[in-house]
């Protein structure tokens, strides 16, 4: 069964979907192309009745949620660091305007607005989230330029940084 544009599915949940669909059939896989989702949405016939423009918007900025938001704050989505995509899961970094929301912002399709048959998806979903470990934050205490951070500040401690600096090219003349 196909999508058709008189259908009420949003564009978002639609995106989540395949995304899922990708997520769920290649495991070992960490992200996916945006062009990988698009091609997935089409397969399943999912864009049907959507602009490329509208599902490019979606995958670029509305639903990733370490990036600034524009008019779609859901956090749905997650770019890594090869600008590739995968399904976001919570403890992922967020942009910070995604958070400032009345109501917490969207992270997967509702059950009742999506097609039953990818109703299974949604547990799959809660499933793999639980699961799947988040990759380890950097750990900086062995960087030493990171050590460096805040050393030095008793230099200018007694003096506004701007009096300093002039101080030190007076020094030189």
């Amino acid at each position: 069964m196909k999508i058709t544009p008189q259908d009420t599915v949003r564009i978002a949940d639609r995106i989540w979907i395949a995304a899922a669909l990708l997520q769920k059939t290649h495991p070992s896989r960490a992200a996916f192309s945006k062009s990988e989702i698009l091609e997935r949405l089409e397969a399943e016939g999912l864009a049907a009745g959507v602009e490329r423009g509208t599902l490019n918007a979606h995958l670029d900025q509305h639903l990733v949620a370490n990036l600034p938001p524009s008019s779609g704050k859901y956090r749905m989505l997650f770019e890594t660091s090869d600008g590739n995509l995968r399904l976001f899961r919570p403890g992922d970094l967020t942009h910070p305007a995604r958070l400032q929301l009345r109501k917490p912002s969207k992270l997967f399709p509702r059950l009742q607005e999506i097609p039953q048959r990818y109703h299974y998806l949604l547990d799959w979903y809660a499933n793999w989230s639980r699961k799947t470990p988040l990759p380890q934050a950097p750990n900086y205490d062995d960087d030493p330029l990171i050590r460096l951070i805040g050393s030095g500040k008793h230099i200018w401690a007694d003096e506004h940084a701007d009096e300093y600096v002039e101080n030190l090219r007076r020094e030189d003349i």
